[in-house]
């Protein structure tokens, strides 16, 4: 059980039975009466997000989540299946489910599924992973100019900027979390 005062951004608790996660918080103290606990909450099944103000004394259960290492395995219209590298079930999760995720799923990615009372509702990626570079302008010799960068697309379709060195064929690392290019990799 959370009190009131255990609220911060990124906790997850249930409420009428759903997993909820905080995503923004703030803490109001009125000139009489009891502290106000401003939440936006968004629901972790069904991405719906609102405003809720509590008060002090309230009680809030801790959402029931589970996490599961699970590998990628392949694409089925708009399903994505993933099989726990334990017990070897697969469980299908939705586009929604996974929403930006995509852009760095790879077949034998191995990622960690969030699981709500046994029902898979969204997946977390490694920080880095590796992908290749399908197409790349060539770079022109003597581009030489500072920061400079240049659109490549990735095995997977997503577009990054990298710098004009990296050519079509590369491996190179991205930033899952911020969908950048972090560096080259070497073979």
């Amino acid at each position: 059980m959370y009190d009131c005062g255990q609220l911060r951004k990124g906790l997850k608790i249930e409420i009428d039975g759903e997993p909820y996660v905080i995503t923004q918080f703030e803490f109001t103290k009125p000139g009489k009466g009891t502290g106000l606990y401003k939440c936006r909450l968004k629901n972790m099944v069904t991405g719906v997000q609102f405003d809720r103000t509590f008060r002090s004394g309230e009680k809030f259960n801790e959402a029931n989540l589970e996490e599961h290492e699970m590998e990628y395995l392949y694409r089925e219209g708009n399903n994505y299946c993933f099989m726990n590298t334990s017990t070897y079930t697969q469980e299908f999760l939705s586009e929604e489910q996974i929403e930006g995720a995509r852009d760095f799923l790879k077949d034998n990615t191995v990622c960690m599924v969030l699981f709500f009372e046994d029902k898979p509702i969204g997946i977390s990626l490694p920080n880095f992973v590796d992908l290749e570079i399908k197409t790349a302008e060539p770079w022109a010799k003597g581009d030489t100019a500072s920061g400079s960068t240049k659109p490549a697309t990735l095995e997977t379709g997503y577009v990054i900027q990298v710098p004009p060195f990296i050519e079509s064929g590369q491996l190179v690392r991205i930033d899952t979390r911020t969908g950048k290019y972090v560096e080259r990799v070497k073979d």
